[in-house]
């Protein structure tokens, strides 16, 4: 057996080049239904019904302070979460194990402890103290699993890879949203079964898939001065990576603006007779119009090598559906619109993870650059409410919101055309 030279590049930071099995697709697939069903379950029904009976004349502002606090704690630990595992060296009784699924299990016991707690929450004060630890957790898990498709799936695999994961963050909505308001009565309820499904989909992943251990040698020393130095990146000489963090932002800033008052919209302006019954026929076409084309689309720019493409068609489609709601508030609208932003979204999700992977500075840093990417789904959870609430209130209303968000969005996937490494 020929030995191993000292300085050779190891596991955890080659390109990897053997296709991923169906099985680690499918643990991956439920770590991110997992996280996926708690980050936006809350945000359009525990949190909101919660807020509502606490402060029912200020739900609005209210809702928006909490969630805009959980993003803001998600743009500090996304980061910091994805450098420090990006730098893990777990060492047990003579053996080295991965730096990845510390974080996913670590993240894991601070969310859904913050779930348990919030169950028995009825003080805005108590609501804003656990969705800030349940953030938290979260993007800890969010960095480590993000991080799982460059270290271990090869680049034409990644569109197809990029679909599958991509659809549990709205299937995790409606099954978060199916569990909460059909099987289980009450708020608190809601939350421990949120702690319940988190445990059950995503510990396996983090129990049964490899993590490649990174030697001692190859990360520089962990001090909090290098911690935070490499959180850096030198979009200068990654232009592809800052257009590409540019492109995300905007489009998850306007599915931010264009989501999360969708039961004030249904219940003020739409007035539906049971609008969270709504709400749920909503989601379930919209993920109905996801699953139909993340996979397709994904694995279809797998084959033709191209990403560009589908993301200007995905941002044209999702503003067609944004510009539906702000023209035609009416109830056969509203589901037409929604079959159409999950399609465009599903599109988007898939090849536009699969594109940021190609783009990335260094695969020493893959889980912290993914991090600051991340940053561009975060930021706009905290800066919506900001954005949104006074549209409302003061600008026009509903038909002004969904307006704003197709030009956001038409704005965000026209920018994918000035990244030059990928076609």
């Amino acid at each position: 057996m020929t030995a191993v030279e000292p300085d050779a590049t190891p596991a955890a930071l080659l390109e990897p080049t053997t296709p991923v099995r169906r099985s680690w697709i499918g643990l991956l697939f439920a770590a991110n239904l997992g996280l996926w069903m708690v980050f936006f379950t809350p945000v359009q029904v525990l949190l909101a019904q919660q807020i509502e009976d606490i402060h029912p004349t200020g739900k609005e502002a209210m809702l928006g302070l909490v969630t805009g606090l959980g993003a803001l704690v998600a743009i500090v630990v996304n980061p910091l979460a994805g450098a420090l595992s990006d730098r893990t060296t777990l060492r047990l009784r003579g053996r080295d194990y991965g730096r990845r699924h510390v974080w996913t299990v670590g993240g894991l016991v601070v969310a859904g402890g913050s779930c348990l707690f919030l169950s028995v929450q009825d003080t805005v004060p108590g609501v804003v103290l656990g969705w800030v630890g349940t953030a938290a957790g979260l993007n800890a898990m969010l960095a480590s699993l993000t991080a799982a498709v460059p270290d271990r799936v090869p680049v034409l695999q990644r569109g197809g890879v990029s679909g599958w994961i991509g659809i549990p963050q709205s299937l995790g909505l409606v099954l978060g949203a199916a569990l909460t308001t059909a099987v289980v009565t009450g708020v608190g309820s809601g939350w421990l079964v949120m702690a319940l499904c988190l445990v059950v989909l995503a510990l396996p992943f983090a129990l049964l898939t490899p993590d490649d251990p990174l030697p001692r040698g190859h990360h520089p020393r962990l001090t909090a001065r290098a911690l935070l130095g490499g959180l850096k990146v030198d979009l200068r000489a990654n232009p592809d990576f800052a257009w590409a963090w540019g492109t995300r932002f905007l489009v998850q800033l306007g599915n931010a603006l264009g989501t999360l008052y969708l039961l004030y919209f249904l219940t003020d302006e739409v007035q539906v007779a049971d609008p969270e019954t709504g709400l749920l026929v909503m989601i379930l076409l919209y993920t109905m119009g996801m699953v139909a084309t993340a996979v397709v689309a994904g694995r279809l720019s797998d084959r033709s090598g191209r990403r560009k493409p589908y993301v200007l068609w995905s941002g044209a489609a999702i503003a067609a559906a944004a510009f539906t709601l702000a023209i035609w508030p009416v109830w056969p609208a509203a589901l037409v619109a929604s079959v159409l932003l999950g399609g465009g979204y599903g599109i988007y999700l898939a090849v536009d993870a699969a594109l940021i992977t190609q783009v990335l500075p260094a695969a020493t840093d893959r889980a912290k650059d993914l991090g600051i990417i991340n940053i561009a789904n975060a930021a706009p959870q905290a800066l919506g409410p900001a954005i949104s609430a006074p549209i409302v209130v003061y600008l026009g209303g509903y038909s002004t919101l969904y307006a704003v968000t197709a030009v956001v969005t038409l704005l965000g996937s026209t920018l994918v055309v000035k990244i030059r490494s990928v076609d």
